[in-house]
């Protein structure tokens, strides 16, 4: 989701609310500890370099149940790090603490945000020769062993 989608999508809202990928609400006492862009400069395995860009929203909750970040009041800290970090209209990804660090792309069904996993992926699956699906073959046409040849 493009930083214009969810500041659209923020600004509509009374209350903000995150939902992870195993249904559970991230607790609604959560903070943004930090805004920040980060572009990574890459090499893929073909040879090609990369670039890419993302704004970062690090969720984290302690044991301040008598706070609740405001739909306005994410939108300041939006407009702050667009100001100090020179933020543009990237892709948002959400950082949240489970068994280690997760990394999560957005969606938004009206009411809620939903975090989805992130995946891996190789971006030159046309030069470093991976196939695009597993290739079928028949036992049958392997030069292989046959019962009674004395090779098994």
């Amino acid at each position: 989701m493009k930083l214009s989608v969810f500041k659209e999508n923020v600004s509509n809202l009374n209350e903000l609310n995150f939902i992870l990928p195993n249904g559970a609400f991230v607790d609604p006492h959560f903070h943004i500890t930090e805004i920040g862009l980060i572009q990574k400069d890459f090499v893929d395995c073909g040879g090609t370099k990369r670039e890419e860009r993302l704004i970062s929203f690090q969720l984290w909750h302690a044991n301040d149940f008598e706070h609740r970040l405001s739909p306005q009041k994410l939108l300041n800290i939006i407009k702050t790090g667009e100001n100090q970090l020179g933020l543009t209209d990237e892709e948002v990804e959400i950082e949240y603490q489970g068994t280690t660090i997760g990394k999560y792309a957005l969606s938004f069904d009206g009411i809620n945000f939903f975090l989805h996993n992130k995946q891996t992926a190789c971006l030159a699956e046309d030069s470093c020769g991976i196939p695009t699906e597993k290739q079928k073959v028949r036992l049958s046409d392997l030069n292989s062993c046959k019962p009674g040849s004395g090779c098994c």
